[in-house]
């Protein structure tokens, strides 16, 4: 059985940005012209609240969120549901399990959203649903690692698991006819919180043992075996934003790959990596450690800049344009 997953693994991997769904068998559609943008998610596709709490990047006036970017380029609005709009994801959450990555149990999880959002509107199939989720959950079960509460393997299987059921989340809104986009986690273990603690393979690679890869092989392998290839599609931006070592694919290349351009300390939970980091979720164009903000990749420990959210957006727009 194991040698079947992994054979299946790796014929879906060897796909890069989401060819297994257009060219690895299954049909692709012509044309696909969306009507309305609906997210859910983590801090990735979060688009802040009511309340003040902003984005997990910088609050600087501009389009800074990869969600945004495609549905703009699409011509369609997209907002925060507390602002009126149909984005659902919400900071910290994970994708079935709380608490959320900070600790606070209200805060909904992937399922949750998505329940609201069925339970609530009418899904028709010119609805675009953007999706990023697993990092929640990733940082969630290194905490547990980190307080000897889960074995590194044990997380690693957590972090595979979590892969399946976002899988089945997705198999829910492809069912009620909809065009799902799901991202997959960046390779944690490629940002400046994995060197800060040490758990740079840990968080990384597959092949090393690590959880972000653990993630996505079973995230794609699950949509694989229910078939969803149709309505649904895999933005590989792990590839994007951390290239493989032999430089198959064009990464996000900015002159600051390594330290984080906030300097927006939190004194509590923040982003679930421990109280005293930077919360990129409070950073503005007051509180940056460099003026130079576009030469950065990270906004904080683990989110990404406006201008790296920007370039992973117009990819997962010109590879939707190439495959629907």
């Amino acid at each position: 059985m194991a040698a079947l997953w992994m054979r299946r693994a790796l014929i879906v991997v060897a796909c890069a940005w989401s060819a297994w769904l257009a060219g690895c068998g299954s049909s692709v559609e012509s044309a696909f012209a969306p009507t309305r943008a609906i997210a859910f998610g983590d801090s990735v596709a979060y688009l802040g609240d009511a309340a003040g709490m902003g984005r997990y990047t910088v609050d600087d006036g501009s389009v800074n969120n990869w969600t945004l970017t495609v549905a703009q380029n699409y011509g369609l609005t997209l907002a925060s549901t507390a602002a009126g709009g149909l984005s659902y994801a919400h900071g910290n959450a994970r994708i079935s399990a709380t608490p959320d990555a900070a600790g606070n149990p209200a805060t909904p999880t992937v399922t949750q959203q998505i329940d609201t959002f069925l339970a609530t509107q009418a899904a028709t199939p010119g609805d675009l649903v953007l999706i990023s989720a697993g990092t929640g959950d990733l940082i969630a079960g290194m905490a547990q690692v980190q307080a000897g509460t889960l074995t590194p393997d044990a997380y690693v299987a957590q972090a595979a698991q979590a892969g399946r059921d976002l899988a089945d989340q997705i198999q829910r809104l492809s069912d009620a006819g909809m065009h799902v986009v799901v991202s997959g986690v960046y390779r944690l273990g490629r940002t400046p919180w994995a060197t800060a603690i040490g758990q740079t393979a840990l968080l990384s690679d597959a092949s090393q043992g690590g959880a972000s890869n653990a993630f996505n092989d079973a995230l794609k392998v699950r949509l694989q075996n229910l078939g969803l290839g149709a309505r649904v599609r895999y933005a590989e931006i792990a590839n994007y934003v951390n290239p493989v070592d032999d430089g198959t694919y064009h990464p996000v290349l900015l002159a600051n790959m390594t330290a984080p351009v906030c300097n927006s300390v939190d004194a509590g939970a923040g982003i679930g990596i421990g109280a005293g980091e930077v919360n990129s979720a409070l950073c503005t164009s007051a509180t940056l450690a460099d003026a130079d903000l576009n030469d950065y990749l990270f906004a904080d420990k683990v989110y990404l800049t406006p201008e790296a959210n920007r370039l992973i957006g117009q990819q997962v727009y010109d590879f939707l344009r190439d495959t629907w």
